[in-house]
């Protein structure tokens, strides 16, 4: 019998598959895709690279010169908040990536398996059956189907949702009426623009944005997310929807203007999720089923690696005979993130937020504390932005609005 079956590949299955094997457990990971697969998300959080690093996956992601990610331009017509994460209130890692995914996840997937973690690609669990004393599971690899056993399982599948659809508990997707599409261009030369390399989310409307997110490979990840009313073109098909949006930007037409895309525009609907069990007899979920919202801040992998650590933590501590409260542990940490995280993000399209962002004259110290939370630093109750999140935003995007009224009146 084997200790832990990790459903899915992906950051969180890698890290924690990666973590499970350093403390001395035997671990098999079933993925579905054959690697290197596409995937989005491709900017990452300060938060994530303490978990890369006590999992020992840091040289390794440092090796393949992914371009750093030291903070994060928002712009809006001729208005900018420039982030830089070294501005943090909450002490922690001041720089990440932004990197192409297919070959972020392959290095962690491979260093997961270096360290002693099998890998079973394009494969899939037909059945498991959780009894008293072990996990059941028939693995199907490629028409080839093996019964195995397993002590515990972490569901990493994301929003696959394989234990949810195999134990009938639901995962909740919420009708937030956003859309996204998305694309990648080759960039031959990019020195004629000012900051060629820094991630920018250009808001075209309250509701819509458009981000940009170079690679040191030469590609650039482009996409936009917002109210589906703003996709509502006529078109023949999402490449020529998506150059009609191109075409409202006020930073970026010279830029991209003609570039070839280098796959078919793809997009999502509604891909706002959470389940609504994260933990049972013998298995946890990790990944985004733990709480997906919004991609405008970038938490995705964030979310995804923090519980896989969470969760492979709990998970050896029960395997060795204790008895974690996952309730307390995992659930409510979780919980924490993703409220946090909720909050900036409507707060975001209500338009709260980004008055502060674009404020003239934004105080530093608010500043600090709102840059920790987009570096990933959600459990610092210090951070009065932690702690009150959606009210004080209100409380002080009305304050801003006093403020800019009063600047007004005085003209």
């Amino acid at each position: 019998m084997k200790d832990v079956l990790v459903i899915g590949a992906g950051p969180a299955g890698s890290v924690a598959a990666a973590y499970l094997v350093n403390q001395g457990f035997s671990v098999t990971v079933v993925e579905k895709s054959k690697f290197p697969r596409f995937t989005i998300g491709e900017s990452l959080l300060p938060l994530s690279m303490e978990h890369f690093k006590e999992v020992g996956m840091l040289e390794a992601l440092e090796a393949a010169n992914f371009e750093v990610k030291s903070g994060a331009l928002f712009v809006r017509k001729d208005q900018e908040m420039d982030i830089s994460f070294d501005e943090n209130f909450t002490p922690g890692w001041t720089w990440t990536w932004q990197v192409p995914r297919d070959e972020f996840d392959h290095i962690l997937a491979k260093e997961a398996e270096k360290k002693g973690a099998e890998f079973k690609y394009e494969t899939v669990i037909s059945k498991i059956d959780f009894q008293e004393d072990k996990v059941v599971a028939d693995i199907d690899e490629q028409g080839s189907v093996s019964t195995e056993e397993f002590r515990y399982v972490l569901d990493s599948s994301g929003n696959a949702g394989v234990l949810a659809k195999m134990l009938n508990f639901d995962v909740e997707y919420q009708a937030t009426n956003r859309r996204s599409l998305f694309t990648q261009v080759k960039e031959e030369d990019r020195s004629p623009y000012k900051r060629p390399m820094r991630i920018t989310f250009e808001v075209l409307q309250q509701d819509l944005w458009y981000w940009v997110i170079p690679f040191s490979n030469g590609n650039t990840s482009l996409g936009f997310v917002g109210n589906k009313k703003w996709f509502d073109l006529p078109a023949e098909d999402n490449n020529e929807l998506f150059r009609k949006m191109m075409a409202q930007s006020d930073h970026f037409v010279e830029r991209f203007e003609g570039k070839e895309f280098l796959y078919d525009v793809r997009g999502a609907n509604d891909y706002t999720n959470s389940a609504t069990k994260l933990y049972g007899h013998r298995f946890a979920l990790a990944g985004n089923t733990t709480g997906f919202i919004d991609p405008v801040f970038s938490s995705g992998v964030a979310i995804a690696t923090e519980s896989a650590i969470k969760s492979a933590k709990l998970i050896e501590r029960e395997l060795n005979g204790g008895k974690p409260d996952w309730e307390m542990e995992y659930v409510a940490h979780m919980k924490q993130a993703s409220e946090v995280f909720r909050a900036v993000v409507e707060t975001w399209y209500n338009g709260d937020l980004q008055k502060i962002f674009f404020h003239s004259d934004i105080k530093l110290e608010i500043k600090k504390q709102i840059t920790s939370i987009l570096a990933g630093y959600v459990w610092d109750m210090s951070n009065p932005f932690v702690k009150r999140n959606k009210k004080l935003i209100k409380t002080v995007a009305h304050v801003v609005g006093m403020e800019e009224q009063a600047t007004l009146l005085e003209k």
